[in-house]
């Protein structure tokens, strides 16, 4: 196993009882990641998400598993045991165990129905620029909390609006502590009426290529359903978010010391425990954005 991966399960002797769902749910720990690989159920083809909220329509590179599959997964990688999801995309071939495996995790911002009238005026170089700032502002707090500091080095895919289907994406390149390896952050998100799609791949940079690849694929085949569309929106009736475009881009990364107290210990060496983390101070930090777009990004 490479260092982005901790010694996830002790191998200790499994029981019948603890091959049954809800003992598996309990203890993962109790488990190899070869046995509850083992255990996982991974869907193909249409998928629903959140009971007709949104689809998946997965070409044959994909798979899926649902939110409760999701959430061991995550806790095994070193989530706290309660962050809630909408499921995980995961390249097929691949298991979420191995040393080449990425994954996406999904999630949704029911915060109402997000303006796109800034996205053809963000200078994103500038915006880059203030998301750095608010970083290393913060990282004072984090070194006394016992975490590693953060630097954005900066864009691996610069920020990109395509207004026809009201999807954004964009991917980052991280840098924690003292590791020799940075860490790719790749983003997706898809506008609706209610509120937005959030995807979220965490890989190392020499990963780029691969997950850039995939990633525009995953964009074609996620959806909302109908009903749920940004085009259903209802002026005067559906609730508008407080933030736009910038703000989604700058939430997904800048944040307040207190949030880093999700992050474990490992988090140098378990690089997806920051999947859920980021979707969590990105929420925080868009009402701080949202509220004065010409602030600076840390206050």
């Amino acid at each position: 196993m490479t260092t982005r991966w901790l010694a996830l399960f002790a191998a200790l002797p499994v029981t019948a009882a603890a091959l049954s769902a809800q003992k598996l749910q309990e203890t993962p720990q109790n488990l190899t990641p070869e046995q509850m690989e083992a255990r996982l159920h991974y869907q193909t083809g249409h998928v629903k998400l959140r009971g007709g909220l949104a689809t998946l329509e997965l070409p044959p590179e994909f798979r899926y598993l649902d939110p409760r599959e999701t959430g061991l997964v995550i806790r095994a990688w070193g989530n706290p045991p309660d962050s809630e999801t909408l499921g995980m995309i995961v390249p097929a071939g691949l298991g979420v165990f191995d040393r080449e495996s990425w994954a996406v995790v999904i999630s949704y911002d029911e915060d109402g129905f997000v303006k796109d009238d800034d996205a053809a005026t963000i200078n994103y170089n500038d915006l880059l620029g203030k998301m750095q700032r608010g970083i290393r502002q913060a990282n004072e707090e984090r070194r006394r909390q016992g975490y590693p500091a953060i630097d954005l080095v900066g864009w691996a895919e610069q920020p990109r609006y395509d207004a026809a289907t009201h999807k954004l994406y964009w991917a980052k390149d991280l840098h924690f502590g003292t590791e020799p390896v940075h860490t790719l952050n790749y983003n997706i998100r898809v506008l609706g009426r209610r509120g937005v799609l959030v995807l979220n791949a965490v890989a190392t940079m020499d990963q780029l290529a691969t997950v850039r690849r995939d990633m525009g694929k995953v964009i074609a085949f996620v959806d909302f359903a109908e009903g749920n569309r940004y085009a259903d929106f209802v002026p005067g009736t559906d609730k508008v978010a407080e933030y736009g475009i910038a703000a989604l881009i700058a939430g997904s990364i800048a944040a307040k010391a207190g949030f880093f107290k999700l992050l474990l210990a490992g988090i140098i060496a378990l690089k997806k425990v920051i999947v859920v983390a980021l979707v969590a101070i990105g929420a925080f930090f868009k009402r701080i954005f949202g509220k004065k777009k010409e602030a600076p990004v840390a206050s």
